[in-house]
């Protein structure tokens, strides 16, 4: 370890290998600028995989290289690329391998026209997300405005170059002009303000105009509260800020955005000569519209007056007309009567051959031989029916029950009125009731005989 960086070389001329050289030099550099702040423009920005962040900060007339560590490099916020302008903080230090000099750096911010580029970069994203600057919101530009409201500084070139573009193409055209700062503290607020005022005037179109200059000077424009009043007119604008290259968030958020000054004033300043071309143009075609639509109604009129014929002909024409169809309707209606005597006829003719008279009669005598059918087919019927209703008496006398008692049987019931076919049905005591072919008996059962009889051997 060297103890003191600055202590001079022995007289004996102290040769010092590569390394001690670096070593000591990176020592002396270490301690006398341990954190110091330098500004600069990035160039050569590396990336490796390791999340390490290398780059070369340069200016007009020199550069050195910096090296920004994992650790350090994800708390920076803001993207790096080339060209940013940035100011970072760090020991200025010397890579010792390779005798390179070098900044190790801890801190890294946007500076000078960096920052300003980064906060319209923040702003501009901000508000396309809420949709201010969407192509649904946009306004088409009126084709002949009579009153145009600018909103712009009162002196400068800016409103005298916009004059004299309506002056040389649209001198009808009536100008007003609501003042306004257009740079400066004040200048977002009185802009907001002439925004508003001249929304509310009813004009046909504005124009939102400012001459070219740095970030700095345009920076009114991209203030938040401006570019919300440009987004809440009601009236079509045209955002005209700085030169062709200069963009400001106005633009996105205005209805139209033009180049120059100039340029807006030539958007809704119609050319009066090429006004006066059109209207040529357009008498002409309504010249030739015209006249193409006489001669056609005059052709059209021709046609009709030939077809047009006296009203007393064509009355003479429906008077033969009816004549001839009231000959025709009386011919029909003979025919037709015709006919229908001829029918009436054949149906009288008809009627005669069917008199009710005759089927009367001749229904009478039918009535008369069924009546005395009726009686012979009853007393036939009576006397086959009282035959077979004997012989059946007869059978049924055969199988009767009755008939079976009648010869000295009788019937055995139970107390369910069931008959008793077997002993086996029956127990000692049990009362049953005779049915005999005249009248019944009640009996009890002495012995079925069922249970086997047993005999003392002593008796």
């Amino acid at each position: 370890m060297i103890k003191d960086p600055f202590q001079r070389l022995n007289l004996d001329r102290e040769v010092l290998s590569v390394s001690q050289l670096n070593g000591r030099a990176r020592v002396l550099l270490e301690d006398v600028f341990a954190s110091i702040w330098v500004e600069g423009e990035i160039s050569n920005l590396a990336k490796p995989a390791s999340g390490h962040v290398y780059f070369t900060l340069k200016d007009s007339q020199a550069q050195v290289r910096c090296a920004l560590f994992r650790q350090n490099a994800v708390r920076v916020r803001q993207a790096l690329r080339d060209g940013l302008a940035v100011k970072v903080r760090g020991k200025v230090s010397l890579f010792e391998g390779r005798g390179d000099y070098q900044l190790i750096l801890d801190s890294v911010e946007p500076a000078g026209d960096g920052a300003l580029r980064l906060a319209f970069e923040a702003l501009k994203e901000k508000l396309a997300a809420e949709g201010l600057f969407a192509v649904e919101r946009k306004q088409a530009l009126p084709a002949h405005p009579q009153r145009i409201g600018i909103i712009s500084s009162p002196t400068g070139a800016v409103i005298r170059d916009i004059i004299s573009v309506f002056r040389r193409r649209a001198p009808q055209v009536q100008l007003t002009l609501i003042p306004t700062a257009v740079q400066g503290r004040e200048a977002s607020a009185q802009i907001v303000r002439a925004l508003q005022l001249a929304d509310r005037r009813g004009f046909d179109a504005l124009i939102l105009a400012r001459g070219g200059g740095s970030l700095e000077d345009l920076w009114s424009f991209n203030e938040e509260s401006v570019v919300r009043a440009v987004a809440a007119c009601v009236t079509p604008i045209v955002s005209a800020v700085g030169h062709e290259t200069d963009v400001s968030i106005s633009d996105f958020a205005a209805d139209v955005r033009a180049p120059t000054p100039s340029a807006a004033a030539e958007l809704l300043a119609p050319d009066v000569g090429d006004l006066q071309l059109r209207l040529a143009s357009l008498h002409r075609r309504l010249v030739l519209r015209l006249q193409d639509r006489l001669r056609h109604d005059r052709q059209h009129l021709d046609n009709l007056t030939r077809r047009l014929r006296h009203p007393g002909e064509r009355l003479r024409q429906q008077a033969q007309r009816v004549d001839d169809l009231d000959m025709r309707l009386r011919r029909a209606f003979e025919r037709q009567l015709g006919s229908r005597h001829e029918r009436l006829r054949h149906l009288q003719t008809r009627l005669a051959g069917q008199h009710p008279q005759r089927s009367l009669a001749l229904l009478g005598q039918r009535l008369e031989s069924l009546a005395e059918r009726l009686p012979r087919a009853m007393r036939e019927i009576l006397k086959e029916r009282r035959l077979q209703l004997q012989s059946q008496v007869q059978t049924l006398q055969v199988v009767s029950p009755l008939a079976t008692l009648g010869r000295g049987y009788s019937i055995l019931l139970d107390e369910r009125g069931q008959a008793v076919r077997s002993a086996e049905q029956t127990r000692p005591g049990q009362r049953l009731q005779a049915r005999l072919s005249e009248g019944l008996l009640d009996v009890r059962v002495e012995d079925n005989h069922l249970a086997p009889v047993t005999l003392s051997l002593l008796d």
